[in-house]
């Protein structure tokens, strides 16, 4: 595997499971030592096992995405104690699966706060280091094909950033096999839904996901920002939205 990200310091959020632990030990693997994200109740040790067995280094932060706090204190410890920040990635998200009728306003200020705001601060938060640090940078969101907030903090901010040399794009996967799907999937019916529709009719893995997020934020993608790259094995082409 190439060493794309040697010398460098990348922060995953949300990096116990799924993409977000897929895409932290991907970028550990090209060299990258990454920051684990976790929750407070979370538990970083299957990340940190897989970064260790695929050569890697690793070490892990906490911080509730929900509280700003938490987030600024940890991109800083991130750059204290790796000694600079390169990469972010923002994958922290819920899916609480609530129809709109029965979300209340506890509910939609959990999503809202965790999503959006969540995202929108360790991305600023980040790219401010970066810019202490003066060495650009690159971000990386992941957002979902019926959820564009992603992408649309990715354009703003790469637009604004690109004078300090930072990149930002975002990721919208589709159906992917992940803890957060995993509810949906437990109905026969949706997964035929989208298995017809897909166009390689499958699901993606976590680590396919990574390794587009790892381009994005790569120097292969030097000349990449404000873009959002759809990685949805062609369900767009065939789906009924």
């Amino acid at each position: 595997m190439e060493r794309r990200f040697e010398g460098k310091v990348a922060l995953v959020t949300g990096a116990t499971n799924g993409i977000g632990q897929a895409t932290a030990v991907r970028l550990a693997a090209e060299g990258a030592v990454v920051a684990v994200n976790q929750r407070p109740t979370g538990d970083p040790a299957e990340t940190l096992r897989r970064i260790g067995e695929a050569g890697g280094e690793g070490f892990s932060v906490v911080a509730d995405m929900r509280d700003p706090g938490q987030v600024v204190a940890m991109v800083r410890t991130v750059a204290e104690r790796a000694g600079r920040l390169d990469c972010v990635v923002s994958n922290a998200a819920i899916n609480p699966f609530m129809k709109w009728d029965e979300t209340s306003i506890e509910d939609f200020d959990r999503l809202f706060e965790t999503n959006v705001r969540g995202t929108w601060v360790v991305c600023t938060e980040g790219a401010k280091q970066m810019i202490r640090e003066g060495h650009g940078g690159a971000i990386c969101c992941v957002s979902s094909i019926s959820a564009h907030v992603g992408a649309m903090l990715a354009k703003a901010l790469g637009c604004n950033l690109g004078e300090h040399g930072i990149r930002v794009n975002a990721v919208e996967p589709g159906w992917v096999r992940t803890n957060m799907s995993a509810p949906m999937m437990d109905d026969p019916a949706v997964v035929k839904y989208y298995t017809e529709r897909i166009a390689i009719h499958r699901a993606a893995e976590p680590e396919e996901l990574a390794g587009t997020i790892a381009y994005a934020l790569s120097d292969d993608a030097s000349y990449v920002t404000c873009a959002t790259l759809l990685v949805d094995g062609g369900f767009i082409v065939n789906a009924e939205l």
